[in-house]
């Protein structure tokens, strides 16, 4: 995606579950330490697993570049990435720069570690088109780029994107919503949504894949706020919405770190008739999940460990390796992570991926 806010330092594109996708995918060939000496990594998600790719191979320098860590998405995507390059001490050394929610001083940080020399770049950039140039560059140097998220405006600018799928995240909210309204023989919902930001392309397709599975079922979006992926933003989106719609029936937000606020103002206006789902797949909407004591029932992810197979992917690269179950030779030129729907009954299986908002 491209022309970023500052306010949306942690999102790009914005969960798939890598957890079952490019995650899953890398497990079988990109760690190398054995199954046993891996323990907890400070929360942070990695890729495990063995096979012949796994074994050391040459030292790999990896950069690495990222906006600020100022929200729990970022934060997260941050703090993975370490924890992969640590998994790959053997044959990786990490360079990574200070995050910065300025285009033009990632720009020169990237720039930095080009003339380094840095074997292999993992870039997710401030904002997509304005890094593209230097994404470019990288590639022109022979130095080839993981494309991480919020993609350049051109494949000449990266080696392989890696990031989730908005509308998929749409669809799969209105997905599980229109199961659970048809399970209660609710023939006529009343549904709700707490967007992001308007005129980003993101919550565009979000909202896009929300209402085309919605239609599919016999739906529609009822009562529809805007909110701008921050707490207190998603606190007066909702407490609008909720004022201007005495009855719910299904509410999604379209992400978990605004949702602290989107709870808080259903709290304070002691709704409870509805069924809520998240976006994205924060520990702390996820152990709600699981308690099974509140309104929100599920969260579709968008999962930071794609930041832990970007470096995995990086260190393929590096190596000249390809992804071990695949039958072709190279590293894919594009990876799109799922978008799991974590409800009470498989919420365990996707704590790995959590994240703090």
């Amino acid at each position: 995606m491209t022309d970023l806010p500052s306010s949306l330092a942690r999102r790009g594109f914005l969960i798939g579950g890598a957890a079952v996708g490019a995650g899953a995918l890398l497990s079988a060939c990109t760690s190398n330490e054995p199954p046993a000496a891996q323990g907890t990594n400070g929360g942070a998600n990695v890729a495990q697993g063995g096979g012949q790719n796994s074994q050391p191979g040459k030292m790999v320098t990896i950069g690495f570049s990222a906006p600020a860590a100022d929200h729990g998405w970022i934060a997260a995507i941050t703090k993975n990435a370490k924890a992969q390059a640590d998994k790959f001490k053997a044959d990786v050394t990490l360079k990574a720069t200070e995050g910065t929610n300025d285009s033009s001083q990632q720009i020169a940080q990237v720039e930095t570690l080009i003339n380094q020399k840095v074997d292999v770049l993992v870039i997710l950039p401030m904002d997509g088109k304005q890094l593209t140039s230097v994404g470019q560059a990288a590639m022109d140097a022979g130095i080839p780029v993981i494309n991480l998220d919020r993609i350049f405006d051109t494949p000449l600018a990266y080696r392989t994107w890696i990031g989730g799928d908005n509308y998929r995240m749409g669809v799969n909210a209105g997905a599980y919503i229109a199961a659970e309204m048809k399970k209660k023989n609710i023939t006529n919902p009343v549904i709700g949504e707490i967007a992001g930001i308007d005129s980003l392309p993101l919550t565009q397709d979000r909202s896009r894949g929300f209402k085309d599975a919605l239609a599919k079922a016999g739906f529609r979006v009822g009562p529809r706020q805007a909110a701008e992926f921050t707490v207190e933003t998603g606190e007066r989106a909702t407490a609008n919405l909720l004022q201007a719609a005495p009855k719910l029936d299904a509410l999604w937000n379209h992400d978990d770190d605004q949702g602290i606020g989107v709870m808080a103002a259903i709290s304070a206006a002691n709704r409870k008739e509805f069924i809520m789902v998240g976006g994205a797949g924060s520990k702390n909407m996820i152990d709600k999940i699981k308690a099974d004591t509140d309104v929100i029932k599920a969260t579709v992810l968008y999962s930071p460990s794609m930041s832990s197979s970007a470096i995995a992917l990086a260190r393929l690269l590096g190596q000249a390796k390809g992804m071990g179950d695949l039958a072709e030779h190279e590293i894919p030129a594009s990876i799109t992570t799922y978008s799991a729907v974590v409800t009470k009954e498989n919420a365990d299986q996707y704590a790995d991926v959590a994240f703090d908002s």
